[in-house]
């Protein structure tokens, strides 16, 4: 995806550190607010041309819409007014005006209605959209990004305010179009008594719009910089109801716990969110004391017009309903603008979000060619590795070789870099010194989506779909079409066959219960095989499975390690496992330890030295004997 225009960028100016920045920060705070609004519109002709246009044809006919009946209405009081004194007027006349009223008022209401129709339509469309951009984008980012909680912020912030606040923001910015158009209908009204009153209701209104935009910044830096309280809050309230931890949490009694946490935590936000609430109504308080005392004022200024310059009944109220459309269109303009102000600051969250650079991209245009069903290589050279915005090298200095068609096994205690060694050979990150080759050139060469497609693997925290179990098993190649004698066959070579055609419905059996009442709930055991079945049922050239087997009992493992020797063929397997007895038959062990290889070699030979892995495997293996004299 393309980056965004320049003006999509520094969505947050700095603030001014003396008086001479001043200007500068204003013109630069309007320039991203428009850009910003912009960017709404953009997104909201992406999704519908028609919600666009209905919004601006409802602008003007919002706005002219108010004065047409104002007019109408001074006529047929006038009218009114003239038949009670006895002057002569036709029953017609105020028959039509009448006629004329209730039209206005239906024609009025239709449009309103049929508008609010479309633009409900419309806005889930809206939602649509932009929901469809957040997870295309998800999808792109790197893997690195997840790890970073300020990215994290951004994605939470645009998820949750996507289905809302831009139709919210592009609604109120054409409500002021319509509050602007009628103001300025009224002010040529009332200019028939003179501009003076007019000025003056807009002056009084000034202080109303300076609370109103510092609030709404304040309201957004405040809930921007608490966006961790939220998140803690939605988690501790999250667990408590969450289905896969309800019985652990009431088992140790952890409800009054994690309720008591999220109730810290809401007591110190809501602290100061009510500050700012109470702030703003003391200041708008001394701000509608002023403009009431003004308006009262020029009611007055009015209502000695109907005595002394021969105003009509009908003048009376069409001027002071022009005042008061004046006056209430300020109020409008104000709040209105300060909400759209608010939501735009709320859109930055997805501008920045939808600007976040990828980095695991081919370093050729066009990048190197994948070939796939071919024997690889792989080699490490040097590679060292820290997370984003961390100090700490979980991997050190690595040099390693993989060669085509070897099944290597990777051990070493928790901690000791084994899964993060298997995030940089399927190039889900990029070294920080060092690089890895592929077929003798760097990975970083080659097209991602094409690399990824060569490597089959199962991490430890493998997905639980709610879908049905064949499903779960064709995931394994989502490219190929389903073969129902292949996931047959892939189940069987996982040792989960057997348990599938027990259930019910057999392959079709829904799993889960987040959108089935038939749904089943497999053992942690049952869930592990179906994932290792994905790994059987892929075409890749490589075998990778991050610790597959944690769930299930070393019988089943040992039987399932057989099965991979049996399938790989001409096939790379690489392991991570704790159970060193799976190590036994490797051609290649590689013993990590605080992120550094300390021993490479095959069973025999590593037994021989008596080093790291020799520990490991009689300290496991004297366990294994004790438990079995034990029983």
């Amino acid at each position: 995806m393309r980056p965004m225009p320049p003006d999509f960028e520094n969505v947050k100016p700095k603030k001014p550190k003396n008086l001479k920045e001043i200007p500068a920060y204003s013109k630069k705070l309007i320039s991203s607010f428009f850009s910003r609004l912009f960017y709404i519109i953009k997104l909201v002709w992406e999704s519908s041309h028609a919600l666009l246009l209905m919004m601006v044809f409802m602008a003007i006919f919002n706005g002219v819409m108010p004065i047409v009946g104002s007019l109408i209405g001074k006529e047929l009081l006038n009218k009114l007014a003239d038949a009670y004194s006895g002057v002569l007027t036709t029953f017609s006349i105020i028959s039509f005006l009448l006629i004329m009223q209730f039209a206005y008022l239906l024609f009025n209401t239709i449009v309103v209605r049929v508008n609010s129709t479309i633009s409900s339509i419309c806005g889930e469309k809206l939602a649509n959209h932009i929901k469809m951009k957040i997870m295309n984008k998800a999808k792109e980012v790197d893997i690195a990004s997840f790890d970073n909680p300020d990215f994290y912020s951004k994605m939470e912030n645009a998820n949750r305010e996507a289905n809302f606040r831009p139709i919210q923001v592009l609604n109120s910015t054409f409500q002021i179009f319509s509050t602007v158009i009628s103001m300025v209908g009224y002010i040529v009204i009332i200019t028939a008594i003179g501009l003076m009153p007019a000025l003056l209701v807009i002056a009084v209104a000034i202080p109303s719009t300076v609370i109103n935009f510092i609030y709404r910044r304040k309201n957004y830096e405040y809930m921007f910089f608490r966006s961790k309280d939220r998140r803690q809050m939605n988690y501790y309230s999250e667990v408590i109801v969450n289905k896969d931890l309800v019985k652990e949490i009431r088992m140790l009694g952890l409800g009054d716990t994690f309720t008591e946490k999220y109730k810290s935590v809401f007591d110190k936000y809501y602290k100061g969110l009510k500050k700012l609430i109470l702030q703003e109504m003391w200041w708008n308080l001394g701000a509608s004391l002023l403009t009431t005392a003004v308006n009262c004022i020029l009611f007055i200024m009015i209502a000695q017009g109907v005595f002394v310059k021969d105003y009509s009944v009908g003048d009376f109220s069409l001027y002071t309903g022009a005042l008061n459309a004046i006056s209430s269109g300020i109020a409008t303009l104000i709040t209105t603008t300060a909400s759209i102000y608010e939501g735009t600051l709320f859109i930055s969250n997805m501008i920045e979000f939808m600007n976040e650079k990828k980095t695991i991209v081919p370093s050729m245009n066009p990048p190197r060619e994948v070939q796939k069903g071919v024997n690889h290589t792989i080699v490490f050279e040097n590679v060292s590795f820290r997370y984003p915005g961390t100090e700490r090298d979980v991997l050190k200095n690595i040099n390693l070789t993989i060669n085509p068609a070897e099944t290597i096994v990777i051990v070493g205690l928790n901690g000791a870099g084994k899964t993060t060694l298997l995030k940089l050979l399927t190039r889900l990150y990029d070294p920080t010194e060092g690089r890895i080759l592929f077929d003798g050139h760097d990975i970083k060469e080659y097209d991602t989506e094409k690399l990824y497609d060569v490597f089959g693997m199962i991490f430890q925290d493998y997905g639980k779909y709610a879908s049905t179990v064949s499903e779960n098993i064709a995931f394994g190649e989502v490219m190929k079409e389903i073969n129902e004698d292949e996931i047959t066959d892939a189940a069987k070579k996982s040792n989960s066959h057997e348990y599938i055609m027990k259930l019910e419905k057999g392959y079709d059996t829904p799993l889960m219960r987040y959108f089935d009442k038939t749904g089943i709930e497999l053992s942690g055991g049952q869930w592990q095989k179906l994932a290792i079945a994905r790994a059987f049922y892929s075409d890749s050239d490589f075998l990778i499975l991050d610790e597959p087997t944690a769930s299930i009992d070393a019988l089943a493992e040992q039987e399932i390690f057989n099965q991979f020797d049996e399938l790989r063929s001409d096939k790379t397997t690489i392991f991570v496992s704790h159970r060193l007895s799976s190590a036994t038959t490797a051609d290649k062990i590689v013993v990590l330890k605080e992120g550094e290889i300390v021993e490479i070699g095959n069973h025999a030979e590593l037994m021989k030295l008596e080093g790291d892995y020799y520990n490991l495997f009689t300290i496991q293996a004297q366990r294994y004997i004790t438990e079995m004299e034990k029983e």
